[in-house]
C-alpha cells in the first residue's frame, strides 16, 4: 500500500486466503473487532450509526457478523435512556432493528476496548483522543473514515479473517490521514438532529447510512446487495 504521492506504507502485507474460496471469511471464536460509535447524548446519531452498521454487517456476513461487535456511547451520554423516537423510526425505515437500545455515557473502558472509534464530529473525536489510551490512531469521525477508506485499494488488504482485514483497514486509514484532508471543515461532521422533526432525522439517517456503506464494504470485502 502507498500514500497518494507513491510512498509505501510500512508494515502492510497480504496474507493467504483462509476461506477456501467459499462464503465470507471465517473467524476464530474470540477474534472479535470492536467498533465504537460516539456522539453527545447517545440517543440520536450514535445509536443510528450502531444499528445501521450492525444491519449492514448482517446483510453481508450473516451469522459471521459476530466477528465485528458494534456499540455506541455519548460524551454526555444519557445513561439508561431509550433511543429518540424519531431515530428509532428512521432505523425501522432502513430495515435495521432499534429494539433493546439504552444510552451509555462514554467511559475509559469503552475507548480502551475499541479497535475503531467513529465519532459524529471533530469535537467528539478530540474528546475521545484526549482520554488517552493511545486512541489517536484508531479514532476518526465517521465521514473522515469513509473518505480514507475510499482511497484504500482493497487488493492491499489481507484476505484472511474478517477481523484481520478490518484491523489492517484501520491501520491503513490512520497512515493516510495526513494525506487526505477534508475539503471543508464541515465535511467531516454529522450534525445533531436532537429536537428536530422526523424529516431532519431522516436526512441525518441517510447521511449516516451513506457514510457507513463503503466502510462496511471495506471492512468485510463484500459490497451491499443491489
Amino acid at each position: 500500500m502507498t500514500t497518494p504521492d507513491g510512498r509505501a506504507i510500512r508494515g502492510f502485507t497480504t496474507s493467504p486466503a483462509a476461506t477456501g474460496g467459499v462464503g465470507p471469511p471465517t473467524h476464530a471464536p474470540h477474534d472479535v473487532l470492536r467498533v465504537l460509535h460516539v456522539c453527545t447524548g447517545n440517543v440520536c446519531r450514535s445509536p443510528m450509526a450502531e444499528r445501521l452498521m450492525r444491519h449492514g454487517l448482517a446483510q453481508r456476513l450473516g451469522a459471521g457478523a459476530d466477528a465485528i461487535l458494534v456499540e455506541s456511547a455519548g460524551t454526555w451520554g444519557h445513561e439508561g435512556a431509550p433511543m429518540e423516537v424519531h431515530a428509532a423510526a428512521v432505523l425501522t425505515e432502513h430495515g435495521a432493528d432499534p429494539a433493546g437500545f439504552t444510552g451509555r455515557e462514554l467511559l475509559d473502558d469503552h475507548v480502551i476496548d475499541a479497535d475503531l472509534v467513529l465519532t459524529a464530529t471533530r469535537d467528539h473525536r478530540a474528546q475521545v483522543i484526549s482520554m488517552g489510551h493511545a486512541a489517536g490512531l484508531r479514532t476518526f469521525t465517521l465521514k473522515e473514515f469513509t473518505r480514507l477508506v475510499r482511497a484504500i485499494d482493497p487488493a492491499t488488504l489481507p484476505d484472511g479473517s474478517v477481523t484481520e482485514r478490518a484491523r489492517a483497514l484501520v491501520q491503513a486509514a490512520a497512515a493516510l490521514r495526513g494525506w487526505l484532508l477534508a475539503p471543508s471543515p464541515d465535511a467531516d461532521e454529522v450534525h445533531d438532529p436532537y429536537g428536530a422533526p422526523i424529516s431532519y432525522f431522516r436526512s441525518i439517517g441517510e447521511e449516516i447510512h451513506d457514510a457507513l456503506d463503503p466502510v462496511v464494504t471495506a471492512l468485510t470485502g463484500i459490497p451491499a446487495a443491489v
